[in-house]
């Protein structure tokens, strides 16, 4: 397929069919509102099913039940929305059922405002719901890799059976960008997962259950363990990261989604005028990728937070990956409101005057 303009919620359902999702259940909140409503009108042009549904509680355990066929589904919401899917996270976890969900972050708290923000991020990575439990968690900056990380969150899903978050904003669900959205070719699930719900003839007709409740403790225990042993698979496996000038670096952005293509232009500017400044861009927020930390040259000397968060909530993770052996400053703008370009270049100049560059 050649590149194409396309709008970012559109461009995310496009990816999501060709990544073979058959099963989309939702409930409208803008700012994606055009997720559910171009999937009802391309899903059953592929012999998928849509269900508009009475609200996000009702979304996530529809989910659910999609999920445990083994095929290929999916939900979209926005914040407040995801807040409602909560206990049904939780509950697919548990079950091990693979799917995907986006989140187009909208400023917050409360109901918020439509514009983008980046408050979803302890949702998102410290678990939206209770118990012990985890998601992958993809953050894309552009609509060309939210594409890419949508059909990767559908493989990743199967293969952890585990749910995998998208975390897009107002800017990449509204913006429009040309993408190359690729087919993915995948096999039945009928034929590869024995552990989905249904009747199997080679089994003599036996039926297949899926369980996610496990109510003797030694039992829980059991299924808790088996959990974090993958988690631990996932960590290993899974982190996905981008450094940007960091070679040679003396301060470097900590930055993701939206917030690091502003980042990238101010250290392009910064550059220009002499001055050493790289990006480092966490893909995947969860597992977090301490990997992509550990190793930093010996001349950077200072990180700089960059978010559209006013908790600063990846603040933590930044300083967990470096082990606390740099200092950290923070800038960022919440309620809808973006870092500028300026605004992240004047915080470096300060910062780096600081540091005695100019």
């Amino acid at each position: 397929m050649a590149k194409v303009l396309m709008k970012g919620t559109e461009a995310i359902a496009e990816a999501a069919i060709q990544a073979g999702c058959r099963y989309f259940y939702g409930y409208p909140i803008t700012p994606q509102n055009e997720i559910p409503e171009y999937m009802s009108s391309r899903l059953p042009q592929v012999g998928g099913v849509f269900l508009q549904c009475e609200s996000e509680v009702a979304s996530i355990n529809a989910l659910m039940g999609g999920a445990a066929t083994g095929y290929r589904a999916m939900t979209t919401s926005s914040s407040p929305g995801i807040s409602l899917m909560a206990e049904g996270m939780s509950y697919i976890a548990m079950g091990e059922l693979p799917c995907v969900i986006v989140n187009v972050m909208r400023a917050g708290p409360g109901l918020g405002g439509i514009l983008p923000a980046q408050g979803d991020y302890f949702q998102a990575t410290r678990n939206a719901g209770h118990g012990d439990y985890r998601m992958i968690v993809l953050a894309p900056d552009n609509l060309q890799e939210a594409v890419d990380l949508i059909q990767d969150g559908f493989d990743l899903s199967q293969k952890y059976r585990t749910p995998v978050m998208v975390l897009a904003d107002g800017f990449m669900g509204q913006m429009m960008e040309a993408v190359e959205i690729k087919t993915r070719t995948i096999e039945d699930p009928k034929s590869n997962a024995e552990w989905a719900l249904g009747w199997r003839k080679e089994r003599g007709g036996a039926r297949t259950i899926v369980y996610n409740l496990k109510l003797k403790p030694e039992d829980l225990e059991i299924q808790v363990t088996h959990l974090q042993q993958k988690y631990l698979k996932i960590r290993e496996n899974e982190q996905r990261v981008e450094r940007y000038l960091v070679e040679d670096a003396e301060l470097v952005i900590a930055a993701y989604g939206t917030t690091s293509r502003m980042a990238r232009t101010a250290i392009d500017r910064l550059r220009n005028d002499g001055l050493k400044v790289g990006l480092i861009r966490p893909i995947t927020l969860w597992p977090y990728p301490v990997k992509g930390f550990r190793d930093l040259p010996a001349s950077v000397k200072l990180l700089l937070d960059v978010e559209m968060s006013s908790e600063y909530q990846m603040l933590d993770d930044v300083k967990i990956s470096t082990e606390c052996r740099l200092p950290v400053e923070t800038y960022g703008r919440w309620g809808g409101f973006t870092p500028s370009v300026h605004e992240i270049e004047d915080k470096c100049r300060e910062l780096l005057g600081k540091l005695g560059k100019k």
